[in-house]
């Protein structure tokens, strides 16, 4: 299995040349052919966002951790408003809405989580295809937002049966129509604990992430606390002949290592990262011994900064009863240091985090999503380099 060194950036000429003039040229196109697809569909033209006062004028603030261009949302957080009818609610339903309200909180990215929205939204529930991402395009265009990736379409098959590359191949073409730098999936590369799967992972992540880079995309993968888990790699064999013990390398740093950093990208969700050091912090080495190995979120990104363009911001109270050692609140209101975690990490111009929620939306609170975004926004918005 080849070792790749950890830094990407010696080849970013040859990316632009293979990516992203097609891009832009995409994005020129999308904006005439969006104006004549969204004109019937919304009836009028919304207004074209402004930043908000609190922002303007400080993108270039040295103290601010997260310049505001780069204050994103998953949209997994709000999928409640996403997936609304509008008929059934005045609450803003559907993607259209759901940008004007992000606009409004102060985001300035998006990633999606899928395309998909309430059939009696604007669009229509269709939206994963070239149209729709189109018309996506001019609403963001529109909002003043930026899609920066999306947790879509990763092919189960290896080798790549024809549909589902022809499928990868076109949520690569609506990743570019919408101006995304990046795609990716919501699930580790795989979920077992052993060398050789991984290496077959990495196998396949190489080959994919080859073929979006053709087309200037940046192919990654999000990953949960068991990703940061203890490779099996040695030791006592079980009865299926399967090692038993770890050399102390988790899994995820060995895929970093066994990857192209020049196709293969990874978005850390900060919070899940935070749960493996809970639950992650000694192994059974070689010999049988006990060891320790504490891990250090923000260490890794550190010795791999350019793999890691995204993150979920996604914060947590300390809950040591529900086997995780933290429960989700919204951004902000938690006790994961973010202030140290992005002061350590650095490349605030290159980092994009994207607040993050899973249990935000509410049966009995319909609008509790889209106001646990306003917080964790504010909070994003607020996060400033420590004093020395």
């Amino acid at each position: 299995m080849t070792v790749f060194n950890d830094e990407s950036g010696t080849d970013d000429a040859l990316r632009r040349a293979l990516g992203v003039n097609r891009r832009r040229f995409l994005s020129t196109c999308t904006a005439a052919a969006a104006a004549a697809i969204a004109a019937p569909v919304l009836g009028a033209a919304p207004a074209h966002a402004q930043a908000p006062a609190r922002d303007r004028g400080h993108g270039h603030d040295g103290t601010t951790l997260i310049p505001a261009a780069r204050r994103g949302i998953i949209l997994y957080t709000v999928r409640d408003a996403t997936g609304r009818d509008p008929l059934a609610s005045d609450l803003p339903s559907g993607f259209r809405e759901v940008f004007k309200e992000l606009s409004r909180h102060g985001y300035r990215q998006v990633e999606f989580a899928g395309y998909g929205q309430h059939a009696n939204a604007p669009g229509g529930a269709g939206l994963e295809s070239v149209a729709g991402a189109r018309l996506l395009r001019s609403w963001l265009d529109d909002y003043g937002l930026r899609a920066q990736g999306n947790h879509g379409f990763i092919p189960g098959s290896w080798p790549l049966t024809t549909p589902d590359l022809d499928t990868f191949k076109k949520h690569l073409e609506i990743a570019n129509i919408l101006g995304m730098d990046h795609m990716g999936t919501g699930g580790d590369p795989t979920g077992s604990d052993y060398r050789a799967d991984w290496d077959v992972a990495a196998d396949k992540w190489n080959a994919l992430g080859a073929i979006a880079r053709r087309e200037g995309i940046k192919l990654y993968t999000h990953n949960h606390d068991a990703a940061y888990g203890f490779l099996l790699d040695g030791g006592p064999l079980d009865a299926q002949g399967r090692p038993t013990r770890s050399s102390g390398i988790r899994k995820l740093e060995y895929f970093l290592k066994i990857t192209d950093p020049r196709t293969v990208w990874l978005e850390m969700d900060i919070f899940w990262a935070h749960v493996a050091q809970y639950k992650f912090h000694t192994y059974t080495a070689h010999d049988g011994s006990v060891r320790e190995k504490v891990f250090d979120p923000a260490g890794l990104v550190v010795r791999n900064n350019k793999r890691y363009p995204l993150f979920h911001a996604k914060d947590g109270t300390v809950n040591t009863t529900n086997g995780m050692g933290y429960d989700m609140v919204p951004f902000g209101t938690g006790v994961i240091d973010y202030t140290t975690f992005f002061s350590r990490v650095g490349d605030r111009n290159y980092h994009n985090p994207m607040v993050e929620q899973d249990n935000a939306p509410s049966s009995t609170d319909l609008g509790q999503s889209l106001r646990f975004a306003k917080i964790g926004y504010d909070h994003l918005a607020a996060l400033r380099k420590k004093r020395h």
